[in-house]
């Protein structure tokens, strides 16, 4: 019997991901003046592809046994744009998509904790017997 589910250790990947996206976007911001900056992006599509794909060696002790996965040298999912210029210096960091990017990630971050938190206070809830 499993006594709890996979909810727990996805709302960890989640707030992981989110940590992530608010340093990448954190960077862009402090660098706005920066010449030849190019801005960073955190892209879940990005990170999961890239952990699909990422294999470790390991000791098998039977040809049937599989690849163990694991995780890549660099951080997951941020890719830097470097398609556009939005600056004379070749800087491309547009300050109001970043502001906007910052607070969209926070009202995420915030529903993710919300949601960690109940989880938590329903485990609460069931250890004390339903007091």
């Amino acid at each position: 019997m499993k006594l709890f589910s996979n909810t727990i250790s996805t709302l960890e990947s989640a707030l992981n991901y989110s940590s992530t996206k608010q340093k990448v976007i954190s960077q862009n911001i402090s660098n706005v003046d920066t010449p030849n900056y190019k801005a960073k992006d955190v892209s879940f599509k990005t990170a999961f592809e890239s952990a699909l794909n990422t294999t470790i060696a390991a000791n098998k002790t039977d040809q049937r046994h599989y690849d163990f996965k694991g995780i890549s040298q660099r951080r997951p999912g941020i890719t830097i744009r470097k398609d556009t210029a939005y600056n004379h210096n070749g800087n491309n960091v547009d300050l109001d998509k970043e502001m906007s990017d910052l607070a969209t990630n926070q009202i995420y971050y915030n529903a993710v904790i919300e949601r960690i938190s109940g989880k938590f206070n329903t485990l609460q809830t069931v250890i004390r017997g339903g007091k």
